[in-house]
């Protein structure tokens, strides 16, 4: 059975999706921890270099080491600021050379860079290299008196330090992936154990009811989750069961609403050949008895074959189009005028308002009639009617036939959309009623997207309430 199948696959999906996410959310923080580390490290790196470079800045400014003074005493600052950061420091002065240079590389030489350039407008910059591993601060030298800029100071710090940190924590985290996977993996096999037992429970007692040995599945769990999928089978269960019922009860009523005509016209065929020397006027009341169970047996085949096409929606015709439900209404009732007349029956058409709506006529058509056939036949007083009423708003339109006649009994109301169901099984036949009417009906107002209601009360009429949307949406 598919069931068990995914029962089963299901055990090992749980243990890969566990196992998946649990890695995916590991290597996640370890990129995120690393990451988040990097930043904060480079950013106080930053920081203090910045705040030492502007100190010494400010001192180079002050002792007048930019003009030449004070060069011995300065110059033991730079080395002492090159040697802290492990780093090299350049002063260039305003003429763009370079007056110290504390690796002695550059001294006396000319440089002109964009960030030289920009420092002599006034800026600081910083620059984080994370190939080259390097930070270089690049702060004007200005004069506290006069704002005016006397050079540049240039401070490149290597990262070597934060970025050996970084392998290591990153060799850490690796070793921390693994045992903590590791933990993941053992946590992952403890759980898919402990779903698995009552998943084996639960595949028993599927196979049992597949064999006919149970016809139902235990109704508590340790775990909530399976109760749930037990109750929920043991619906699926009785629903099916239902289901089955209803089918067979479908076939045994096909079988006797077909048998009895066939049983009446071989009763009346057999009186035919039974005797001999009939008058001729019995030989036609009996022709005119057989082409009545023929007419009878037609009508239920053809209304068998309309619900067929119903359930069968590859079949169904379904033709959308505008339809006028005023004039087709108009129609039905004119049709059924003479039936209706013949009963003494007062037929009243009442239209609140014109209503044109999306729909197949000729199954509206279907459904009217039936709805308005009915009412007539089944009313058998003296001075009845039958209100047939149209009204609409802006989504719906609704049609309310309304008659006086027997009317139901209310544990009736609930099964006369049944296949083949009668209220009154004798009163039926003798109207000539197949029992399969209101189910057609409804099932054409299902296929229109729309409802039908009953009130009824038995000697005091019935009334048929149908929505059915103006606009057909698929």
């Amino acid at each position: 059975m598919k069931i068990l199948k995914f029962l089963k696959s299901l055990k090992f999906r749980l243990f890969i999706s566990i196992n998946l996410l649990g890695f995916v959310l590991l290597f996640v923080m370890r990129f995120g921890v690393l990451y988040t580390y990097e930043s904060q490290a480079v950013s106080a790196r930053e920081a203090n270099i910045l705040s030492q470079s502007k100190i010494l800045a400010g001192q180079l400014a002050r002792s007048g080491y930019m003009n030449g003074y004070s060069r011995t005493q300065m110059e033991s600052q730079i080395e002492q600021l090159a040697n802290i950061y492990s780093g090299r420091v350049l002063i260039v002065n305003e003429v763009f050379h370079i007056i110290k240079d504390t690796y002695n590389i550059d001294t006396d030489k000319i440089i002109i860079s964009d960030e030289v350039a920009r420092s002599f407008q006034g800026n600081e910059l910083t620059i984080y290299d994370d190939g080259g591993r390097f930070i270089e601060i690049t702060i004007p030298v200005k004069d506290d008196d006069t704002d005016e800029i006397l050079g540049v100071l240039i401070a490149s710090v290597s990262t070597d330090e934060i970025v050996n940190n970084i392998e290591k924590a990153n060799e850490i985290s690796y070793l921390m992936i693994f045992a903590l996977g590791t933990l993941l993996v053992i946590v992952s096999i403890v759980v898919v154990m402990m779903v698995d037992r009552p998943m084996k429970r639960l595949s028993g007692e599927i196979k049992e009811v597949s064999a006919g040995t149970s016809d139902e599945f235990a109704a508590t769990s340790h775990y909530p989750e399976f109760s749930q999928i037990r109750e929920d089978l043991n619906n699926m269960l009785k629903r099916m069961r239902i289901m089955d019922e209803s089918r067979q009860e479908f076939v045994s009523n096909v079988s006797h609403e077909l048998k009895t005509p066939l049983t009446s016209m071989k009763v009346l065929a057999d009186s035919l050949n039974s005797q001999s020397n009939l008058p001729v006027e019995i030989y036609q009341d009996f022709m005119k008895d057989i082409t009545s169970e023929i007419d009878r047996e037609n009508k239920i085949i053809t209304d068998l074959l309309e619900l067929v096409k119903y359930d069968n929606k590859a079949v169904m015709v379904f033709n959308v189009e505008q339809v006028n439900i005023n004039n087709l209404l108009e129609k039905i009732m004119k049709r059924m005028q003479p039936i209706a007349g013949a009963k003494g029956i007062n037929l009243v058409l009442e239209s609140f308002r014109p209503v044109v709506a999306d729909g197949d006529e000729t199954k509206f058509s279907q459904i009217f009639t039936n709805l308005i056939e009915n009412a007539v036949k089944y009313n058998d007083k003296e001075n009845g009617y039958v209100h047939v009423s149209l009204n609409a708003d802006h989504q719906f339109f609704y049609v309310r036939v309304e008659d006086n006649g027997m009317g139901m009994p209310e544990e009736s109301l609930e099964h006369i959309y049944e296949r083949f169901y009668r209220v009154d099984k004798s009163h039926s036949r003798e109207i000539g009623g197949t029992g399969l009417g209101l189910a057609i009906t409804k099932s054409a107002i299902n296929l229109h997207r729309g409802t039908i209601k009953v009130y009824s009360a038995e000697g005091e009429g019935t009334t048929f309430s149908v929505r059915i949307p103006l606009i057909y949406k698929v």
